[in-house]
């Protein structure tokens, strides 16, 4: 009697390779998970990074806006200690209680030369004030304010200066011109100062989300890299102002070259529904 052999269809090895199989199904499983954990960890760091670095440029900022803003009171109060306060110290010595005593006619001068000392006081405050807030900005807007100084840098005769708003049919909110008004000034007295440029001019333009303010000159400038690298070094409050006010405004601000580098631009963009 034969007996018939049985067998599973498994080929012999089968197993061991199905098992070496597994392994390296496991095994790639593992390496994809480790990968995944290390790629995760590698991204929190950079993150962690690129904020630590973000937030040391907001306290540069920060630390650069108060800085300019102690200054400004320093200067304020120098001014009228140094300037108006001699005078109107001066101007009590002709008003002085003896003057009574004297001659109508020496009462007159002393009258007279006081009222002169108080004048000049009256306008050194106004000066001082209007270092402040401009009164063309405060009365007029932005653009008649951008006008008059552009008018006084042409009047001058160093380079020449012009301007031209576009679409400025509403006012922005007083302190998001005086703002706007202290940058450009700023970027304006940079480059009268660094640039030697022979020409500067500023237009406006706006779409339905933000305004645009456009500075062109054909003098030495920077770009956007080396304003951003400007902007993190101790020195150079100038340009950490111009940051600082953009940031209060919401807005962002580019400095560009032209393509035929025969002039530079820099662009101020401040969003209309910006909170300030």
């Amino acid at each position: 009697m034969k007996f018939l052999q049985v067998t599973s269809g498994v080929p012999p090895g089968s197993s061991y390779i199905m098992l070496l199989g597994t392994l390296g199904m496991v095994g790639l499983t593992i390496s994809i998970v480790f990968f995944v954990v290390f790629h995760q960890r590698k991204v929190s760091r950079f993150n962690a990074a690129l904020k630590k670095m973000e937030d040391e440029k907001q306290q540069i900022l920060l630390n650069a806006s108060i800085k300019f803003q102690e200054e400004e009171r320093n200067r304020i109060a120098a001014d009228l200690h140094d300037d108006v306060g001699p005078l109107l110290a001066t101007a009590r010595l002709y008003l002085n209680e003896n003057m009574i005593n004297q001659e109508p006619a020496s009462q007159l001068q002393s009258i007279f030369s006081a009222k002169q000392i108080i004048d000049d006081a009256i306008q050194l405050i106004r000066n001082i004030s209007h270092s402040m807030m401009p009164p063309t900005l405060k009365n007029f807007g932005l653009e008649s304010a951008m006008s008059d100084l552009f008018q006084k840098i042409n009047g001058s005769g160093s380079l020449n200066a012009s301007v031209r708003f576009h679409d400025y049919r509403t006012r922005l909110k007083l302190e998001q011109e005086l703002l706007i008004f202290r940058i450009i000034q700023e970027l304006v007295n940079n480059i009268i100062k660094h640039s030697h440029a022979g020409f500067i001019h500023l237009t406006q333009n706006a779409n339905a989300t933000n305004s645009y303010l456009r500075l062109h000159h054909d003098g030495q400038g920077i770009i956007q890299t080396e304003f951003e690298r400007l902007n993190h070094v101790s020195t150079g409050l100038g340009l950490k102002n111009i940051a600082s006010r953009i940031k209060v405004l919401n807005g962002r601000i580019f400095f560009e070259i032209d393509p035929s580098h025969t002039y530079y631009k820099v662009t101020i963009e401040i969003p209309k529904d910006s909170p300030y």
